[in-house]
């Protein structure tokens, strides 16, 4: 049996093996195998709000470290490509700025804002030029409704990663969430990326370690649904009878008193949706036992800001982050191998495990 091998059977599965946790070299696989082949998140359109608007950004710093750039050319049109100049491989953009073109301050390459080749100094002697990889390597660039996504080395459409949440929130104007990075956060965990994720994945800790979401959240209807192959939600219904959806009749839910939406996007992206707005978490990869957890704050209600599921969550963070740093301390034990899943309360983090394992 391959090291990496969950059963698709829950009743009969153990958990991953613990080297997914504990082994660096793991950890680099990662990188190609995972990371690079799936989709990440960028950011809103707002980053390049205005024609000949570039937004330079290093996907996934510190692990992937790839310099990308975003674009809005004179058509109006959105591009991704790679911000390193295809002559001596200088960083091209610096700084986020407005521009008619992308000159590279090094030798004076040019190029038309959707990555084209446009032209060099000095070059009028060198043969079979320009050719096609003079161009700025274009990424594959994925728009749900203001909220852009790309992936660098794409294996899979986008739309089996993301469909499944985008119907069941097309009733919310998401084009009235308004990105608040006075709210946003980012946090250092000791600990792998994976354990963050998978205890994102089910709700069975909930009681145990977060008594204020407990206190607000019914734990007897937390509810997971798996959309296969590289998706899943979490509903959260309102125990206190305030402080959720007012669900329109075209919503599948209707008619229940949902006080929170938590979509988890394989591998490492989550979206938060509560009755004031969204939350998008991204768990990025630092280092073995080090990850980067990134809180985006996007507000559509203002009054609801504080309260419900999604009032509480610095409390709920820090819960999180004390419990998984425990766990990456007891994962690395001799004694420890392998455990079991509970077949209701379970199965997200089962079905994250699986994906870990064929991807690896």
């Amino acid at each position: 049996m391959p090291l990496f091998s969950v059963d698709p059977d829950i009743s009969k599965a153990k958990t991953i093996d613990t080297s997914v946790y504990t082994s660096q070299k793991v950890v680099e696989d990662m990188k190609e195998k995972i990371f690079a082949s799936c989709w990440q998140f960028i950011g809103s359109r707002d980053l390049v709000r205005e024609t000949g608007s570039c937004h330079p950004f290093i996907l996934l710093e510190n692990y992937l470290d790839e310099p990308l750039l975003l674009t809005k050319d004179e058509k109006e049109e959105l591009h991704c490509f790679s911000n390193v100049c295809t002559h001596r491989g200088n960083l091209l953009i610096y700084e986020p700025c407005k521009t008619a073109n992308l000159r590279c301050k090094y030798h004076g390459r040019l190029f038309h804002l959707d990555g084209r080749f446009k032209s060099m100094p000095e070059f009028k002697e060198v043969k079979n030029f320009p050719a096609p990889d003079d161009d700025l390597h274009q990424l594959p660039l994925f728009q749900w409704e203001n909220f852009l996504f790309t992936s660098i080395n794409q294996k899979f459409p986008a739309e089996v990663f993301f469909n499944d949440m985008i119907e069941r929130v097309q009733w919310m104007p998401l084009d009235d969430f308004h990105f608040r990075p006075d709210l946003s956060k980012e946090f250092l965990v000791d600990a792998n990326w994976a354990l963050y994720c998978e205890n994102y994945l089910e709700g069975f800790h909930i009681p145990f370690v977060h008594a204020g979401l407990n206190a607000l959240i019914d734990y007897s209807d937390y509810e997971t649904e798996l959309f296969f192959p590289f998706s899943s939600l979490q509903i959260g219904i309102s125990k206190t009878g305030a402080d959720y959806f007012d669900l329109p009749d075209s919503s599948r839910d209707f008619g229940k008193e949902i006080a929170a939406y938590y979509f988890w996007v394989f591998p490492n992206m989550m979206f938060n949706f509560y009755p004031w707005g969204l939350s998008v978490n991204l768990v990025q990869p630092l280092a073995v036992d080090k990850t980067k957890v990134s809180f985006l704050i996007y507000v559509w209600n203002e009054e609801k800001r504080n309260t419900g599921a999604g009032g509480i969550l610095d409390k709920v963070e820090s819960e999180d982050e004390e419990i998984v740093q425990k766990v990456q301390k007891g994962v690395r034990s001799r004694f420890y191998n392998h455990g079991r899943y509970s077949v209701t309360r379970e199965r997200g983090t089962h079905h994250f495990h699986r994906l870990l394992a064929e991807f690896l």
